[in-house]
């Protein structure tokens, strides 16, 4: 007999973690398992199916036996993953190619040769994306190209596209489902936002096979259910999906316009929930779908920083002014102030609002008075002020931002989450749970399932841990912010 138990499964870039969520959002179990990337050429990586899977597998098993539970207990099933790796299988799942990771750059001379041609506008207008072969369409394009047999069979149903989730999905209803959902459909650049369906003229013009493409779904309904696997029982609903920046958002319960996520990993994305409103950018942002509820489409802008994380390894491991990560913080509190010190995290380009691949880390205004507490904290300030940048561009976009929740590693830095808060002059606030995508994946399965009836209920039952309210006067404010845009300008 199903309980009120949700087994959220986030496969991610480097591995698959697994959680049990019971109907409070509590986490019951939690494992995870690692995986392999290949690079097969410079700019290429990719990872193999196989390791994918055994890694969800033995993910799962993982979870189930640390919360103690039968999977006959499941009520249903989450998923969230990276977004934008490509996979072309054969019906029942097998793979004919390893899947080509969203870091791949191979499709930057088709990106390149598309703009010239002039239709990065009209990608722009439907999609929200740019041409960037970051995103899955062009990806789908070089494997027709270059499998062998590869076209012949997507054209005759032979041979299917899909991100993650889609595979996911395939496998764990052995075969019976290919699906995706709106929020990783909208990173294919095929999808229209206007529609949340294929588009006819961007499948022509990548010349992806529309027979080849998955069904888009909502995020939150029964796409099928389990069957014929070794690690879990036949009939449980396969239930929610969301890409992990939108699972991430929804985990958050960042359910209405003018509420945003940022999630501090190696670097730093930025979602800002915009409702159901489409609103292109003029900022160099993404304009994305956040989730799909029924036929409710809401949507968000997207901004990322390359750097937030790696500038505190950077510290450590090339520095050495560190010998641990979570050291930065007591460090960045031996000054009351950074001593006009300012850095600009630019260790791997510039990225939204700026963009600029070229820009290099600036570290400035140092004297024969400044010590490493004063860089430490100037380290963390940088992180915070590149993230006012992006936010300030979303505002600018969409004209409103209520509050700022923050999740991932760097999140725990209470001293970085208190100059988040005034620099940006929004509160910030932290959530008891910080898994915050696996998260959003359990709640999406468990209003399919009915373990949550409503995004109310969820509101009610995602717990804060803290609230970083706002204390710097405007005048430090605007003189921090002015001094950032010099150094930015010389990045």
């Amino acid at each position: 007999m199903a309980g009120k138990l949700i087994l959220a499964i986030d496969q991610g870039t480097t591995g698959s973690t697994a959680l049990v969520v019971d109907e409070r959002l509590a986490i019951r179990g939690r494992s995870t398992r690692e995986f392999r990337q290949t690079f097969p050429k410079p700019g290429w990586v990719e990872h193999e199916g196989s390791a994918i899977w055994e890694s969800v597998e033995s993910a799962v098993h993982g979870a189930l036996v640390e919360a103690k539970v039968s999977p006959k207990e499941l009520a249903g099933i989450g998923i969230t993953n990276q977004r934008e790796t490509t996979c072309l299988f054969e019906p029942g799942g097998k793979p004919l190619h390893n899947f080509i990771v969203w870091q791949d750059r191979r499709t930057a001379p088709l990106c390149q040769r598309l703009k010239d041609a002039g239709h990065e506008a009209k990608v722009k207008q439907q999609t929200g994306l740019v041409l960037d072969p970051y995103f899955s369409g062009t990806k789908m394009n070089w494997l027709l190209e270059h499998v062998p047999g590869a076209r012949h069979k997507a054209e005759s149903g032979a041979a299917l596209f899909g991100t993650i989730d889609s595979w996911l999905v395939h496998k764990l209803t052995a075969g019976k489902a290919h699906i995706t959902d709106a929020t990783n459909a909208s990173r294919t650049l095929l999808m229209s936002l206007h529609t949340c369906a294929w588009d006819a003229e961007l499948t022509e013009l990548l010349q992806v096979p529309m027979a080849a493409l998955p069904t888009i779904a909502s995020s939150s309904e029964v796409y099928g259910t389990t069957a014929g696997l070794s690690f879990l029982p036949d009939g449980i609903p396969v239930c929610g999906i969301a890409g992990d920046q939108q699972a991430a958002l929804f985990g958050q319960a960042c359910f209405s316009a003018g509420e945003a996520k940022c999630t501090y990993g190696t670097g730093a994305f930025l979602l800002l929930h915009t409702g159901n409103q489409i609103v292109p950018s003029r900022h160099g942002l993404l304009t994305t779908v956040a989730c799909k509820l029924g036929s409710e489409v809401s949507y968000a802008l997207e901004g990322a920083a390359f750097i937030a994380g790696a500038a505190v390894q950077w510290l450590r491991d090339g520095l050495g002014l560190i010998t641990k990560a979570s050291e930065i913080e007591a460090l960045a509190r031996s000054v009351d102030d950074t001593g006009e010190v300012c850095f600009v995290p630019a260790l791997a380009g510039l990225g939204a609002p700026h963009w600029r691949p070229d820009a290099r880390g600036v570290l400035c205004g140092l004297s024969r008075d400044t010590h490493k507490g004063h860089v430490a904290r100037a380290v963390l300030e940088g992180i915070a002020l590149q993230n006012v940048d992006i936010l300030r561009a979303m505002v600018g976009d969409a004209g409103k931002l209520s509050v700022l929740k923050v999740d991932g590693g760097a999140a725990a830095n209470d001293l970085l989450m208190q100059m988040q808060a005034d620099l940006l002059d929004v509160p910030c606030v932290r959530p008891e749970v910080i898994e915050t995508t696996a998260l959003g994946a359990a709640a999406l399965a468990g209003l399919a399932a009915g373990v949550f009836s409503s995004k109310d209920e969820l509101k009610r039952v995602w717990r804060e841990n803290k609230t970083f309210t706002p204390t710097m006067s405007t005048a430090d404010r605007e003189r921090k912010l002015g001094v950032w845009a010099r150094a930015v300008a010389r990045a």
